[in-house]
């Protein structure tokens, strides 16, 4: 009787805690879904403006879902203003920035994780520390040596200040500190040199925190505006965010368009997440970051 009186009530404890079990992960589900649509919402309030007339979008009534759908103002809004030569200065500025920044964040990274020399953690803090610097704080003195150097009102301003970031580098070389130092030793019995050694190991081993920089470098690159703002002054220099700032007019915006633009200036992001995404959580998790 005791026995069998025990097995049920273990029983019992067992169904109770797969209870709890089942309405704490359907807890969890919707409060995901619950901030997934919170985050979407916006995109989806983009392209609902981008594809319904103005009228439609300025009407007391307004609906959440178009009442008629309508091309026009990505024609109008393309047409409008040269997206072309701007969506030309926009690639190359991201392309040759995610370039560089990759470059010498993998370098610097690998560096600080992999060698020793004196004064390297003080070196190291204090390049962190920058990150605690508010770029407002920096763009007189950043604008007077871009200045100083020819390279205002051109892309080169924009690119070479941001080609080293402090994050990147301590990013990078939080990936790589859990590389084994046994590895990289016996590369180095075996006779090879550290640029083959970066090349053939460490640089194989580094795809995922690849994936991340690409994905960060390239979206804070497109979606840079306040750099690009204070160095680029002529129109035909500008980026796709400036050209959107340079829609809204003195009088009378036309939303519906700057929507539309807004909506097709998501689409190069979109294709380099996706490219990526194979590797990005990968170099999230092995980073530590959360």
């Amino acid at each position: 009787m005791a026995t069998t009186a025990v097995a049920a009530r273990t029983a019992e404890y067992r169904q109770q805690a797969a209870r709890r079990q089942r309405v704490s992960k359907a807890l969890v589900w919707m409060a995901l879904a619950l901030g997934a649509l919170v985050m979407i919402f916006p995109i989806y309030w983009m392209a609902a403006t981008a594809v319904m007339p103005p009228r439609d979008s300025i009407a007391r009534d307004v609906s959440l879902i178009p009442r008629t759908l309508t091309l026009d103002n990505i024609e109008g809004g393309w047409n409008r203003l040269p997206w072309e030569r701007w969506y030309v200065n926009t690639v190359f500025i991201a392309t040759m920035r995610v370039l560089i920044t990759v470059t010498i964040n993998l370098l610097g990274g690998y560096t600080f994780a992999k060698f020793e020399f004196r004064g390297r953690n003080v070196l190291f803090f204090m390049m962190v520390a920058t990150l605690m610097i508010p770029i407002q704080v920096i763009l007189v003195p950043r604008f007077i040596v871009v200045s100083g150097l020819g390279l205002a009102n051109s892309p080169w301003g924009v690119i070479l200040p941001a080609s080293a970031e402090a994050f990147g580098i301590f990013f990078v070389r939080q990936f790589m500190i859990t590389f084994p130092d046994e590895l990289l030793e016996a590369a180095r019995l075996d006779g090879a040199s550290e640029l083959t050694i970066f090349r053939r190991i460490v640089l194989p081993l580094s795809k995922p925190a690849i994936a991340v920089l690409v994905i960060m470098s390239f979206s804070w690159s497109w979606n840079g505006f306040i750099w690009p703002l204070v160095v680029l002054s002529s129109q035909e220099n500008y980026t796709v965010q400036l050209g959107l700032n340079f829609m809204k007019g003195f009088y009378y915006t036309e939303w519906n368009q700057i929507m539309a633009m807004a909506l097709i200036s998501l689409l190069p992001i979109l294709i380099v997440f996706m490219l990526f995404q194979r590797y990005f959580i990968q170099g999230i998790a092995r980073t530590g970051l959360k």
